[in-house]
C-alpha cells in the first residue's frame, strides 16, 4: 500500500472512530486532572517549608504549562470527535430502515452497550446482533457506493 494512502477501514472500525476519539479525550482530561492535582499538592508542600534562598517557581510553571498543552490537545480532539460524529450521522441517515438507524446511533454516537440497546429497542440480544450484521452491510454499501 502507498504510504499516502490511508487503509480502508471496515464499516465497524469507521463507525468506532468516534468512540476511540471519545476514550483519549477522557485519558487526557484524567491527565490533566492528574497534573492539577499534583501541582495543587506541590504547592502546598512548597508553603509549609521554610523559604528556601533560591525557590524553585519553574515547577508550578512546568506543571502549567503541561496540562496547558494537554487542555489543548483535548480541544483539538473535541473538534475531531465532532467533526467525526458528523460524518457518522450522515452516513447513518442514508441507511433507510429505522430499527437499523436506531442500533448504530446508540452504539456508534452514545457509545451504548449491546446490552442497554437490546432493552431498549425491546429485542432479544442476539436479534439486536444479527440487525447490527445487517446495519453494517449497509453502511459499507453506502460508504463504498454500492447496491446492496
Amino acid at each position: 500500500m502507498n504510504e499516502q494512502q490511508e487503509p480502508i477501514l471496515t464499516a465497524k472500525e469507521y463507525l468506532s472512530q468516534a468512540y476511540r476519539i471519545d476514550q483519549r479525550i477522557n485519558s487526557k482530561i484524567s491527565q490533566v486532572q492528574s497534573l492539577r492535582d499534583l501541582a495543587a499538592r506541590a504547592t502546598a508542600t512548597l508553603s509549609d517549608m521554610p523559604r528556601s534562598a533560591s525557590p524553585n517557581h519553574h515547577r508550578m510553571e512546568d506543571f502549567l504549562i503541561k496540562a496547558m498543552d494537554l487542555e489543548s490537545e483535548i480541544n483539538n480532539d473535541l473538534c475531531r470527535l465532532i467533526d467525526t460524529k458528523r460524518e457518522i450521522v450522515t452516513i447513518i441517515k442514508c441507511v433507510e430502515n429505522r430499527e437499523l438507524q436506531t442500533l448504530l446511533e446508540a452504539r456508534y454516537l452514545c457509545f451504548k452497550t449491546w446490552e442497554e440497546i437490546a432493552v431498549e429497542m425491546h429485542f432479544d440480544l442476539r436479534w439486536v446482533y444479527r440487525l447490527h450484521g445487517r446495519a453494517l452491510d449497509e453502511v459499507d454499501a453506502i460508504r463504498h457506493h454500492r447496491p446492496l
